[in-house]
């Protein structure tokens, strides 16, 4: 059952109010009141993604180029240290490219998930050495700033280590040379601004040997690299609001005209045209397949697709990267099934968090499983991954409810623990999970209640099907991209008549409907309505996904209040609005 939050009471009924009042709304809606805050949300511009306003200490910049370039004039061995995750993936590739194209001599280094486990360590910096002599410096990228212990190990090596993350930090930072970090980009934007500093610092320094400044920004333009902080940003859920959105508008356009031969063929294997690269495309279909690899086999190969040049090679990836996909799908879905039925047999009611664990889950799946129960539940689920020694647990929440946060009230139980507000994890030993499991829980009850743990559908205001057009569609356009913080703009329609309705889709999962405004706006006989309905009748077509089970709910000529959003569907090269149907209930009028 949802709840519906209306965030703004001046809905707009008429043509008079315009469309102008409409957009004043969903930008306060947004956060944004101030007329600067809202020409550059209108009007985003690359300049306006600075080293103060994205929270990146100077002074640590400063040491970090500093560092950088004593690196590259002494040709000193580089590691670039990232995640196995897209995030960490693209920022890796991002430094990488920009290091190599300055001579540098430096290496990537993706961790395996399953050997040498999350984030810098100990094992994956006595794993690299071996791989790569006489390490210098680390840079880690999306990861970092709770290692604390391998920073130490890597200095006591000789290794200085510079950290570059995101995350959460907990209340001791490491003792690492350098610390570029914030919680308002992801890892690949903050690589980004590192990188960008970066080539700016070499502008007058002669350490390029026959290279100049114009060849290095060849090897590096912004373009080719913001496509990498669009796809980055996009997977990693983080707000598309301030410099992310202003990242992820430029580097959509740079994905939309993009050269690599990795991306191309991942797009030839996902069927995808490049110039239709939106939000969903990247998070349900282009990301799942760059992070399957870090999942069940070894990351580096998808880090390899970015960065290759040669197209046989990029293939043959993209091939390897599709196929590990579908297993992927397919071992996630097992495991839900088992963790819904894990729940549904216990012998008590479902609490307030949900903490599944067991010897078959895959640790590369359990992030996505704890994600599916949250949406089926709606509850914080942790979902653990149980081995002999030691077990590692992912967790996903819901709106409100600080997950990492709340792991780290119960960190002297804990080997290690990290992430967001949204999604986290955690490394327990394994005598200790029914303990860790029994606290989390206690603490669940007691900070949960039935109003936090009821899910709500936040609508922006009242809109008429009777004003929803072209026009209409194309100002809210402007505010794209959509996405976290800055969700595609949700409307409540009252009275809407049912004229047609049918389930469609695999097993009937899906509604169609056929709708038609409220019976006084058609009897005004307003053009708009022809404009928007297409026909002469005044209907307009919706679209419910996974909405298939209400069919017996609802009959032809009832009067029902829908939320939804306006989409534009194309089908065989003709353009038809339609509404995409977030929730209906039958109307009390």
């Amino acid at each position: 059952m949802k709840g519906w939050k209306i965030i703004s009471e001046s809905g707009i009924k008429n043509q008079e109010s315009g469309i102008k009042d409409l957009i004043e709304i969903l930008l306060s809606n947004r956060g944004l009141k101030t007329k600067k805050e809202i020409e550059e949300f209108l009007n985003p511009k690359l300049e306006n993604v600075t080293i103060k306003n994205v929270g990146i200490d100077k002074r640590q910049l400063r040491k970090t180029i500093g560092r950088i370039q004593k690196s590259i004039k002494n040709k000193e061995k580089i590691v670039v240290f990232g995640d196995y995750d897209v995030d960490g993936i693209c920022g890796s590739a991002i430094l990488w490219e920009t290091l190599n194209g300055l001579g540098a001599s430096v290496m990537p280094y993706i961790p395996h998930r399953m050997d040498e486990g999350y984030g810098l360590s100990m094992k994956a910096i006595q794993n690299s050495e071996f791989r790569i002599q006489n390490i210098k410096l680390i840079i880690t990228v999306d990861n970092g700033i709770v290692a604390n212990e391998a920073v130490k190990y890597a200095k006591d090596q000789g290794i200085d280590v510079i950290i570059t993350d995101h995350h959460v930090p907990s209340k001791k930072l490491p003792d690492a040379f350098a610390i570029v970090h914030t919680t308002k980009l992801c890892g690949a934007g903050v690589a980004w601004v590192l990188s960008s500093v970066i080539l700016n610092s070499f502008q007058n320094l002669n350490i390029l040997e026959n290279k100049t400044l114009k060849q290095v920004q060849g090897n590096n333009n912004k373009n080719n690299l913001l496509e990498l902080v669009a796809l980055a940003t996009i997977a990693d859920l983080v707000s598309l609001l301030g410099a992310n959105r202003i990242l992820v508008k430029f580097g959509l356009e740079a994905l939309r005209r993009t050269k690599r031969v990795g991306l191309l063929e991942l797009l030839k294997e996902a069927v995808l045209e490049k110039d239709k690269i939106g939000v969903y495309e990247i998070g349900h279909i282009i990301a799942p397949r760059l992070n399957a690899m870090g999942r069940l086999e070894y990351a580096m190969d998808s880090l390899r697709l970015l960065c290759t040049k040669n197209r046989d090679r990029a293939r043959m990836l993209a091939q390897t990267l599709g196929s590990t996909n579908r297993e992927r799908q397919a071992r996630t879905l097992t495991t839900v099934k088992h963790a819904k039925s894990a729940i549904q047999n216990s012998e008590f009611r479902i609490q307030n968090l949900l903490f599944v664990a067991h010897e078959s889950y895959q640790q590369g799946v359990i992030g996505l499983v704890a994600g599916k129960l949250v949406e089926e539940y709606y509850r914080p689920t942790i979902v653990v991954s149980k081995g002999e020694i030691y077990s590692k647990a992912s967790a996903r929440s819901i709106n409100g409810f600080n997950i990492i946060e709340f792991i780290r009230s119960a960190s002297e139980y804990l080997v290690d623990a990290g992430g967001h507000p949204m999604a986290a994890g955690f490394t327990v030993e394994t005598s200790k999970l029914a303990l860790v499991q029994k606290t989390l829980e206690n603490k669940a009850e007691s900070l949960l209640d039935e109003e936090k743990l009821t899910r709500t559908l936040r609508i922006d205001c009242e809109l008429d099907l009777s004003l929803v057009n072209n026009k209409l569609y194309d100002a809210i356009q402007k505010l794209a991209p959509f996405g976290m913080g800055n969700p595609e703009p949700t409307f409540v329609g009252r009275g809407v008549e049912i004229q047609d309705i049918r389930t469609v889709g695999r097993e009937a999962k899906h509604l169609k409907l056929q709708l038609v405004c409220h019976p006084e706006a058609l009897a005004k006989g307003s053009h708009e309505i022809l404009r928007f309905a297409q026909n002469d009748k005044g209907m307009i077509d919706g679209i419910a996904f996974g909405m298939g089970e209400k069919y017996s709910q609802f009959h032809v000529g009832d009067a029902v209040d829908i939320a939804y959003t306006v989409d534009e569907n194309k089908w065989n090269g003709n353009k038809k609005l339609q509404l995409k149907i977030k929730d209906l209930k039958l109307s009390r009028s």
